[in-house]
């Protein structure tokens, strides 16, 4: 299983392959990435574009070093940022994860952030990611459908209700995956 610090620094690497960001950018976008509900701080930003740029994966350039080379004259009263790109060996990285298609792949803490990252994967992968995550969840919902079932009568009114609602949202989201299934498998059989 990866650790949040890997799904952070996969989240990096796929934004950084749009475009160079300086580490405010790169804050807000990785938020949009990440979500709402997992919320980013300076704190566990900066020490993964560290490990990134000490493993060669990225390069920090001075804003000012930008300017100064491509002739822009720098914002007064603006002072400099530090713009991240990838390298090389950062891209091939990030190929080589974007390939990965096991449980890391599909696993709660994992799937947004790859399913963010879906346009810069190959169908074949993508497919792969999907049904694994309908295959997990679908495990977890007749788990838990189960368990309901056994203890339904020892559950108050408003632990019944939370139940409900927990399988409500997990019976939405297989929806939602059949749905992607459908449409990715649609795409490949599709002549080019």
């Amino acid at each position: 299983m990866r650790s949040r610090s890997d799904v952070l620094e996969t989240a990096i690497l796929g934004l950084l392959k749009e475009s160079p960001l300086h580490g405010y950018e790169l804050r807000k976008r990785l938020n949009l990435v990440l979500g709402s509900f997992r919320a980013l701080s300076y704190g566990s930003l900066y020490p993964a574009l560290k490990s990134l740029v000490t493993r060669g994966l990225i390069v920090g350039t001075d804003s000012a070093e930008l300017n100064a080379a491509h002739l822009a004259p720098a914002l007064s009263g603006k002072r400099s940022r530090i713009v991240y790109e990838l390298t090389a060996e950062g891209k091939e990285h990030l190929q080589t994860l974007l390939a990965q298609a096991g449980p890391a792949a599909w696993e709660d803490e994992n799937f947004d952030v790859r399913f963010a990252l879906f346009g810069q994967t190959d169908a074949d992968t993508r497919l792969r990611i999907l049904e694994g995550r309908r295959s997990r969840l679908t495990e977890r919902l007749e788990a838990v459908r189960e368990s309901t079932n056994r203890s339904r009568a020892r559950m108050d009114e408003y632990t019944w209700e939370l139940q409900r609602h927990g399988l409500e949202q997990v019976e939405r989201e297989v929806r939602w995956l059949d749905g992607l299934i459908t449409a990715e498998r649609d795409r490949r059989s599709r002549p080019h």
